[in-house]
């Protein structure tokens, strides 16, 4: 189990439903932004902007990093209507606030920014 401190500034992988769950009651709790990467092993655009999601996570501490393989985890990908990957999408105390679908640096980035300048603000 990863303490809080173990957990900051990397990507944390949801391998099982209650793994997924624990992750989504913290973001809650803790009401940080989430941003989360739906995945697939054999996806090439996922392997190309997996590096960069790591990297943002360790320069965003404050933001919790999810990834989940949509194979690994089928129901949460279809509970949260995932068709594509990757598609990253950013959650607020457990509502979607925005979704991004691609291998989309920029777009990824400046949402990430949008939602934390408002969660801020």
């Amino acid at each position: 189990m990863a303490t809080p401190s173990e957990s900051e500034g990397q990507v944390i992988a949801c391998h099982n439903i209650d793994d997924w769950n624990e992750q989504l009651q913290k973001g809650i709790e803790n009401k940080k932004l989430i941003v989360v990467d739906f995945t697939a092993s054999w996806c090439g655009p996922c392997r190309f902007i997996a590096p960069f999601f790591a990297e943002l996570a360790k320069k965003l501490p404050t933001v919790t990093f999810l990834k989940v393989d949509v194979d690994e985890l089928k129901s949460a990908a279809s509970d949260w209507a995932v068709e594509a990957m990757p598609t990253f999408i950013f959650l607020k105390e457990g509502k979607i606030l925005d979704r991004v679908v691609g291998a989309k640096k920029e777009e990824l980035q400046s949402t990430i920014a949008k939602h934390l300048n408002s969660a801020t603000a």
